[in-house]
């Protein structure tokens, strides 16, 4: 049995996972207090005390960091408008090459009060509650078909020229800037929508994950191809289906060999809750050789910390534009609207400039 050293009892990962889950949640707590000062100080116009941006918010721009990571494999340049995004970006898509679909489970705000809710709504229906088939494959579809979009409009669409005039655009500048001033404002139509969610969350665990969120489709994607899997040994199973019960992707891990799946997040807690030793284990598939869960743990965030501090200590981790920048287009951002081609996004920074 997988027991710690210092206390005797069995490892379980899922604490661990907890404490990953919320140290981030209050990083990116940590770093919504900043943004909220800097924000502050570009509305006073530039009085008082200069505010940096913190450069965290990058992590808060998904699109935008896809955009710098395929600039980068285009071109091998590293945008200098939200660098710390593209330093993020690579650190989850490596992540899940290792570990699979981990970011979801381990790093992801979105994800951890998603589990929070899933949590919440077991307790109100005492049990887990899931869509039927005919219902959950179509909505399945859903996040796919955004990231066919997004992969299709940057990929397809624009060239590496007109990639990098977007990034460097006012609108992607301001872009962090137009989503604070988005929830600060919101509509009553925004509120009834993210209600709905929140409510749908509580009763089918992992809603938006499951069915919207086209950044977990991609992360799934990529997490088909990482050689680490979960196994089962099917001579020492005892079909009790306690990993199937705990699944949080509703994965029926005890009917299968090898669980090759884009809804696995990598959480273990399957693993956790094994009651026959040697049964469920992560395994590397090439080399056929079982990995320790503790590494799991300490692997996913330290390949994290590794590339987001390449970033820092290589200078790319701050961004480029100035306090001063900011101001300037901080004066026009009810006019920066999303430009639809390349025209538009020459024509958008032409009549910034010209301004």
């Amino acid at each position: 049995m997988n027991t710690d050293k210092f206390s005797g009892k069995k490892f379980k990962i899922r604490d661990f996972r907890f404490y990953v889950q919320t140290a981030f949640v209050l990083l990116c707590v940590w770093i919504g207090i900043e943004f909220y000062f800097f924000i502050k100080f570009l509305d006073s116009g530039g009085i008082g005390n200069p505010v940096s941006r913190p450069p965290g918010v990058d992590g808060f721009l998904p699109i935008s960091s896809f955009m710098s990571f395929y600039l980068f494999l285009l071109t091998g340049e590293v945008s200098l408008i939200h660098p710390a995004g593209f330093f993020i970006f690579t650190a989850i898509v490596i992540v899940s090459l290792v570990f699979g679909k981990s970011f979801c489970s381990w790093f992801c705000p979105v994800g951890f009060i998603s589990e929070l809710l899933g949590d919440l709504g077991e307790k109100i229906f005492r049990r887990k509650l899931k869509l039927p088939k005919f219902l959950d494959y179509p909505l399945r579809s859903l996040k796919y078909l955004l990231l066919a979009f997004f992969v299709y409009s940057i990929i397809f669409l624009m060239t590496d020229m007109a990639v990098k005039a977007f990034l460097e655009g006012p609108y992607n500048v301001m872009a962090d800037v137009k989503m604070y001033y988005f929830f600060a404002d919101i509509t009553r139509f925004s509120i009834i929508v993210l209600s709905i969610l929140f409510v749908l969350s509580i009763i089918i665990r992992g809603f938006w994950c499951r069915y919207l969120c086209p950044y977990g489709a991609f992360l799934g994607l990529t997490s088909l191809i990482s050689p680490n899997k979960i196994k089962r040994n099917n001579d020492t199973c005892i079909n009790c289906e306690m990993c199937t019960k705990v699944c949080p992707s509703f994965i029926d891990v005890h009917k299968i060999n090898t669980v090759i799946s884009d809804e696995c997040t990598s959480c273990l807690s399957c693993v956790d809750v094994c009651p026959v030793k040697d049964t469920l284990e992560l395994q590397n598939v090439i080399v056929k050789k079982t990995i320790n869960k503790k590494y799991v743990a300490f692997g996913v965030v330290l390949i994290f910390i590794i590339i987001t501090g390449f970033g820092m200590v290589t200078g790319y981790w701050q961004n480029k534009v100035t306090n001063e920048e900011y101001m300037f287009y901080h004066q026009s951002i009810e006019e920066l609207g999303h430009p639809t081609d390349t025209k538009g996004i020459e024509k958008m920074n032409e009549d910034v400039k010209r301004k």
